[in-house]
């Protein structure tokens, strides 16, 4: 099977759980701490290939511990990690993420290296070899996306791009997306549709697939809808689970879509066992 090539962010994520979020000006003491290997990119290479897939990152750390700890994940998982850069005198790219008792949460991110990788290596056809999928986020700069997402449509190979955080795409690069993935607070940035129910992430995913091939929004809770083929679209509701954490949840879904459809799934039972999987990944503790 071919290769997906992962196109993305690096973070070292510090985890912070308290019984809820502060408010502007205060301060809340927290119930505990964890440190974790982060990025979207990061978590969606490690998604999928715990999913089964042969995976290739292309990203850059800091020459620093935390950007030396980041490798190793990414080793430790299988992953290809030749093409990430280390850029000297910079720290690794970061993130602080509170998550309150509901199990719901809130992050800031410093992307530091993560803003330093070489657009110009995408023109070089090696870090396409027996690559089958392009994967991309909306944290790095557009420049990079927008070159690597050219080279990949060159050479006939699909695009996929998680549009989180939320931001509009350039037309540039909105021509290159042959798969939109977004959620709901993405979806109604992207469309002007609020998605408040299982309903609307169904009108949204219709709305947004009058620019792009093919849409899917996830919902949370809901559920997730697609739409391909300028229209047809399809719904499908959440797995019901006992809520621990939804941090992770989107990267997690993210990784195991991209792994069925290189498996050759269909795009309906690809969303249904990414569904499956963030709905257990939601229901555990990380």
């Amino acid at each position: 099977m071919s290769k997906l090539l992962v196109v993305g962010s690096l973070h070292y994520d510090i985890m912070v759980d308290a019984h809820h979020r502060p408010e502007k000006g205060e301060t809340v003491i927290g119930t505990g701490c964890s440190f974790k290997f982060g990025g979207k990119g990061g978590n969606q290479a490690v998604s999928a290939a715990q999913a089964g897939v042969e995976v290739v990152f292309c990203g850059a750390v800091g020459d620093d511990e935390h950007g030396k700890w980041l490798l190793e994940v990414l080793k430790k998982n299988h992953i290809d990690s030749q093409r990430v850069e280390i850029i000297a005198g910079v720290a690794s790219g970061m993130s602080v993420a509170t998550t309150d008792a509901e199990g719901d949460y809130g992050a800031v991110v410093l992307s530091n290296a993560n803003t330093r990788i070489d657009a110009a290596q995408f023109s070089n056809a090696g870090v396409w070899s027996n690559v089958g999928m392009l994967l991309l986020q909306n944290e790095l700069p557009e420049e990079v996306n927008l070159q690597a997402a050219k080279a990949a449509r060159k050479r006939g190979i699909p695009v996929c791009i998680n549009a989180a955080p939320a931001k509009l795409l350039s037309p540039a690069l909105q021509g290159c997306i042959d798969l939109l993935v977004v959620n709901a607070v993405e979806a109604r940035d992207m469309s002007g549709m609020t998605v408040e129910s299982l309903h609307d992430a169904a009108l949204a995913a219709k709305l947004l697939n009058k620019d792009y091939p093919t849409v899917i929004v996830t919902a949370g809770g809901l559920g997730v809808a697609y739409s391909e083929n300028k229209g047809n679209v399809q719904a499908i509701e959440a797995e019901r689970v006992e809520l621990v954490s939804t941090h992770g949840a989107g990267d997690c879904f993210m990784g195991t879509l991209c792994a069925s459809i290189m498996r050759g799934e269909t795009l309906s039972a690809s969303v249904i066992n990414a569904n499956k999987a963030a709905a257990l990944h939601v229901s555990r503790k990380h």
